[in-house]
């Protein structure tokens, strides 16, 4: 999730600097790149935790609910595709 986190201030910091870039479609595809490594980062890590979650044994270890963390992962992917449609939806 940090991993996408970084990816996403990268894609906002890439479109805020090269705003003036000519012709103005260019730093808007670059930022959007950015935020599509996000969320394909958010997904991924969903995945990847609620696998590892399934492999714990329970009465080793106190159980994780796999509901926050799909909850959280996809809040922030659909949070990062809203943000990709409204650098391409301002002026």
């Amino acid at each position: 999730m940090r991993t996408g986190m970084a990816s996403v201030g990268i894609g906002l910091g890439f479109n805020a600097l090269f705003r003036m870039l000519d012709p103005t479609w260019v730093a808007k595809a670059i930022a959007t790149a950015f935020l599509l490594i996000a969320i394909f980062v958010f997904v991924s890590a969903e995945q990847r935790a609620c696998h590892r979650i399934a492999q714990l044994e329970p009465h080793r270890v106190a159980a994780l609910k796999p509901v926050r963390v799909r909850l959280l992962a996809w809040s922030l992917a659909s949070a990062t595709a809203s943000l990709g449609g409204a650098i391409w939806w301002l002026a």
